[in-house]
């Protein structure tokens, strides 16, 4: 028996989970029923990445314990996927014990062939990504991959040789070419990464403690990438005793994830393989995203968006899962990004649940009953366009093979459609109506509409790795087995005489008009709720902090400053670069008031200044102190100022 190994990336749960994120995981869905359907065995894996410094100051700032914040997350995630009907074999957790000690041993194999070493490490870091990036890599001062501010962080670390593996992964992608899909992707690998250069991976942290412990160095844990990434390996029993559904399934017949960590897929988790001695999987397939509002759809996004309604629960508590699932794979085409709209899946919906196919099947349905008591009359000869029906439906699993097989589930679920029109159009070409009315033309009528049955029945069979609800439904209806395979996609399959009941439309049709209404109330609601949420944590911010000693406030360090230069850092639209004089001392800040002071304006100022905090560098310039300010209500930033004029250099007390 085939066998096909699947993966989604594993998820950060961060909860207010979005259409967006669902997309990479119902596709893998789709592809995993298809492969079973075509009898092979198949093994989906998705899960989460639980460890790092996020979930450690999260579970810190809430006050609880990082499982403790984590759990709540985690389930609430395996809820949209019973939402959505994904058929993963597991959900692994990167905290799932199992894992831990898996990696502790690729660690330590690693480490014993010198593929990971000590060494320290400064460098630019971006804590919603946990990801160290070079000066040259920083995108207008900011991080690449997600656009927010980074900061300057120096510690010892453990790295991986990832320098060593570039011209392996140069002869991966030439020697073979599917590897990496689409084609745009490789390029992007190799003209920003691999020909400049590859820089060795820090893999531990010393400052973080919620992660796996290194087994050769108790001050250090596992950092980020290789214990993410190795998921797809311990998931199957790499490194345990256990190993045989690692030996079965592995190497991965597709890692199938977003465009935006296709380098730690296809540059560093290779690399990881090979310094493993491990196969690399077969294929990395890079898709592109859903935007909205011509952005990424992001948690930071939706905050900003008040027009479209994109929570999972809600789409599929009005739609229903098969609706969201149909959406997501057939309107974004496959490898690049698409756009969500409420508009877009109600039309989506209309024209092809409900006109096409729902349609097709309460005519059929109706036609049988009416014009035969319900029960299927018999296939009869073939004449005029059944032919042409006929080999459609006879041709329609090749095509869709062929389409899944590229991946392309937008590609296969037109073919589907394409076959669903066409037999619609059959009807209007047939009148079965005017033959109704002819008795010596009752055999011919009931050719038609055992063809038209056929036709309904071949769909929902082949509609079945992509809709979950709907195909079963159909083919119940029809006396079909609701478990037929592709085996049974043979057109003449329906047997003469069989019950056709007719069942309530499976995808009713939708008032475009009052829908989109009704959604504009519950995406205000929800706005409004949202923003006496943000009030209500306004104000719990603006609640006393705790008390603290003389000694504590005497740790830091306020004096007077004169700006004596002050310029815009080139790199940034928030920040100035002011230089101070500090009593005798000339001192470098950057302040992130642009929005609120020119540099012309600062010049010349008397501000308070913290002197005794650890420089850092800000988007490459050097800032030795923070300028204070206060802020009102509506955000707006104010200078702290001495209210007599005192020489810089004064101390604060």
């Amino acid at each position: 028996m085939k066998k096909y190994y699947i993966t989604t990336p594993i998820y950060y749960p961060s909860g207010n989970w979005h259409i967006g994120h669902c997309y990479t995981t119902v596709i893998c869905d789709a592809l995993a029923r298809f492969h079973r359907m075509r009898g092979e065995e198949v093994f989906f894996l998705t899960g989460t990445d639980e460890h790092g410094q996020k979930v450690e100051k999260k579970a810190k700032d809430a006050g609880i314990t990082p499982p403790e914040f984590i759990d709540p997350l985690v389930a609430e995630l395996k809820d949209v996927w019973r939402l959505l009907d994904i058929s993963y074999n597991r959900f692994i957790r990167t905290t799932d014990s199992d894992h831990v000690a898996a990696v502790q041993k690729i660690y330590q194999k690693l480490y014993e062939s010198g593929d990971i070493y000590k060494a320290e490490y400064s460098g630019m870091y971006c804590a919603p990504c946990e990801s160290f990036w070079t000066e040259g890599q920083l995108k207008d001062g900011k991080c690449p991959d997600c656009g927010r501010e980074v900061t300057v962080q120096k510690e010892e670390s453990y790295f991986f040789r990832l320098s060593k593996y570039a011209p392996k992964i140069l002869k991966l992608y030439e020697d073979n070419p599917e590897f990496l899909q689409p084609k745009s992707r490789v390029n992007e690998m190799v003209n920003n990464f691999l020909k400049a250069g590859l820089q060795d991976l820090c893999v531990s942290r010393t400052t973080v403690k919620w992660g796996v412990p290194l087994p050769f160095d108790e001050k250090h844990y596992a950092y980020v990438w290789i214990d993410a990434l190795s998921n797809y390996i311990t998931a199957l029993g790499y490194g345990s005793e256990d190993d045989s559904l690692y030996q079965k399934f592995w190497p991965a017949e597709l890692h199938m994830v977003g465009k935006e960590i296709v380098r730690f897929h296809a540059i560093i988790w290779p690399a990881i393989l090979m310094a493993l001695g491990e196969p690399v999987p077969k294929q990395v397939y890079g898709h592109g995203w859903l935007l909205i509002g011509g952005d990424k759809l992001s948690k930071s996004k939706l905050d900003a968006v008040k027009a479209e309604l994109t929570d999972p629960y809600e789409l599929v508590k009005r739609y229903g899962a098969d609706a969201v699932r149909y959406f997501l794979l057939r309107e974004i085409p496959f490898g690049s990004d698409g756009v969500y709209t409420n508009e877009s899946l109600l039309n989506r919906i209309n024209a092809d649940l409900a006109n096409d196919l729902g349609n097709l099947v309460s005519r059929t349905q109706a036609m049988i009953n009416q014009y035969f008591g319900g029960i299927l009359p018999a296939r009869g000869k073939s004449e005029g366009t059944d032919g042409e029906l006929i080999a459609l439906a006879e041709g329609l699993f090749a095509k869709v093979e062929g389409a899944m097989n590229r991946l392309n589930a937008p590609e296969a679920l037109a073919e589907i459609f394409t076959l669903v029109s066409r037999a619609n159009k059959y009807i209007d070409e047939t009148t079965p109506w005017l033959l109704a009315k002819d008795e010596a033309k009752r055999e011919r009528l009931g050719a038609v509409l055992y063809n038209l049955a056929e036709v309904v029945r071949i769909c929902a069979v082949m509609l079945k790795p992509f809709l979950t609800k709907a195909p079963a439904l159909i083919l119940k209806s029809f006396s079909c087995d609701e478990n037929a395979g592709f085996d049974t996609v043979s057109f003449g399959g329906l047997q003469a005489g069989a019950r056709v009941e007719k069942i309530p439309p499976v995808f009713p049709r939708i008032d475009i008009k009052k829908e989109l209404a009704e959604v504009e109330r519950l995406v205000a609601a929800h706005g409004k709720e949202a923003a006496n949420k943000e009030k209500a944590n306004a104000s719990e911010e603006d609640a006393p902090l705790p008390q603290i000693s003389i000694d504590d406030f005497a740790k830091v360090e306020l004096k007077v400053g004169e700006v004596v230069a002050c310029e815009r850092v080139k790199k940034s639209e928030k920040l100035l670069h002011e230089t101070v004089k500090v009593g005798e001392e000339i001192r470098s800040v950057v302040s992130g008031i642009a929005k609120y002071y020119t540099p012309e304006e600062m010049v010349g100022k008397k501000v308070v200044l913290v002197t005794n905090l650890k420089p850092v560098k800000l988007c490459g310039v050097l800032s030795e102190g923070m300028i204070l300010c206060a802020e009102d209500k509506e955000g707006n930033l104010s200078l702290v100022s001495p209210e007599k004029p005192l020489e810089s250099g004064c101390k604060i007390r």
